[in-house]
């Protein structure tokens, strides 16, 4: 049996004991990181690429989320060289034209950037488009079951 942690957009999650984190992507992006040999994963949830400085840092900005979701799981026992990655999000939500607006697109390539930069591989990914996603990654094993959320709702 899983514990289930659900984690909202400016949050990240380590699983060291075997949970299902679950959330809700639209433009955001969640990179999810897993390490084999110690079978511990972590999701981290980000709402815009690059933070602009006029608040407190913290994970709602890509280039917070990836290093400090990183630094979490070295700090917990894992080696960098050990990781591997999954994205996923990245939607376009509505009609953009304005490239600076593109937070989905935007979002993506700073996650892509920042993984090449660790030396980070990228097994999995289901980014773009324009519908959201509902993603669950269970902790132990690194798999990801993603669903498209409709439309509708």
């Amino acid at each position: 049996m899983y514990a289930r942690k659900f984690i909202h957009a400016g949050e990240l999650y380590v699983g060291i004991e075997p949970t299902e984190i679950v959330t809700v992507l639209g433009s955001c992006v969640a990179v999810c990181f897993y390490d084999p040999v110690r079978r511990v994963a972590a999701m981290n949830h980000y709402l815009l690429p690059v933070w602009n400085g006029s608040d407190i840092q913290n994970p709602k900005y890509g280039e917070i989320a990836i290093p400090r979701t990183i630094e979490t799981l070295v700090n917990t026992g894992s080696d960098v060289g050990n990781l591997e990655a999954k994205l996923f999000g990245g939607a376009s939500m509505y009609d953009m034209t304005n490239e600076s607006m593109m937070i989905g697109k935007r979002n993506i390539m700073l996650a892509k950037d920042m993984l090449r930069k660790y030396g980070i591989a990228i097994k999995a990914e289901d980014v773009g488009g324009t519908r959201g996603r509902k993603i669950l990654l269970r902790s132990d094993t690194g798999k990801v079951m993603m669903r498209y959320v409709s439309e509708d709702k």
